[in-house]
């Protein structure tokens, strides 16, 4: 009898070990669950970031093509159409170019609802308004080279 009990609390033993390490298996496993979702979740702010960086830089794109256009056309047009038709041309390309300017800033100043915290830095938002305010600067004063000369 003192045998039995003995061989069935050595075996109580031996099912509680192996429990307490499943468990401790169970925690590893859940802690490991949950920093992945939390490194996806930064992961996904960090493509938001690029995301929005993209957009900003695309906006800027179509800016610098419509003006380079809009400079062209004044000089490729000129004789080819009646003097009005470049310059309005030039100027319309030209005023596009500085709202697409203005859109790149206005889509960085409200980019939506607020993403997690990412992992990058973002670019100042002082250095992004000041080029852009630079580049619709030289806008308008392209569509006054246009008119004037």
């Amino acid at each position: 009898m003192a045998d039995n009990a003995q061989a069935e609390r050595a075996e109580i033993r031996k099912q509680s070990d192996k429990i307490a390490h499943t468990t401790d298996k169970m925690a590893d496993k859940t802690a490991d669950m949950a920093d992945s979702a939390d490194r996806r979740t930064e992961l996904a702010a960090n493509r938001t970031v690029f995301a929005a960086e993209r957009t900003y830089a695309a906006w800027v794109r179509t800016g610098l093509a419509a003006l380079a256009s809009g400079v062209g056309a004044k000089a490729l047009l000129t004789g080819i159409l009646p003097d009005p038709g470049v310059k309005i041309a030039g100027t319309i390309l030209t005023l596009f170019s500085a709202f697409c300017f203005a859109a790149a800033v206005w889509r960085e100043l409200s980019p939506g609802a607020p993403p997690p915290v990412p992992d990058v830095k973002r670019i100042p938002g002082g250095v992004l308004y000041t080029v852009n305010a630079f580049l619709a600067l030289v806008a308008l004063l392209a569509v006054a080279s246009i008119w004037i000369r």
